[in-house]
């Protein structure tokens, strides 16, 4: 089993796909760290059947050229930190577990709200 940046790939995935398993990597970028390696890896290529040195030039060119796993969650949540810190509206949303990008609230976002609290339906009516 290949270890990329921190991330143990699946066996028996090609190595294009596999890549994508690493945090930052999508399908697009996955082909292009491969076509940098300019046919050293083919694409087809099983995980399982990469060398030590192929494995390595991975991580190289992964750690030069890309930003991908602790570094890219750590930049994300330091984003986040600092629009809840200046007081934005991106911020407060964040802050509350809510939305930030415009999604309605009223009818759907259940998760963030919490479960529903039914209004009145405890009480009952006096004569």
């Amino acid at each position: 089993m290949a270890r990329i940046s921190g991330i143990d790939l699946p066996k028996n995935k090609r190595i294009d796909v596999a890549l994508c398993y690493i945090y930052g990597i999508g399908p697009k970028t996955a082909k292009d760290i491969l076509a940098s390696v300019e046919g050293k890896i083919e694409p087809s290529t099983r995980v399982k059947d990469l060398t030590e040195a192929q494995a390595g030039l991975l991580n190289t060119v992964i750690q030069k050229n890309h930003k991908a796993e602790g570094e890219l969650r750590r930049e994300v949540s330091q984003n986040i930190h600092r629009y809840i810190e200046i007081g934005s509206y991106r911020g407060l949303r964040h802050r509350r577990s809510l939305p930030a990008r415009g999604q309605r609230t009223k009818t759907n976002a259940r998760t963030g709200r919490g479960r529903r609290r039914t209004v009145g339906a405890g009480k009952v009516a006096k004569k």
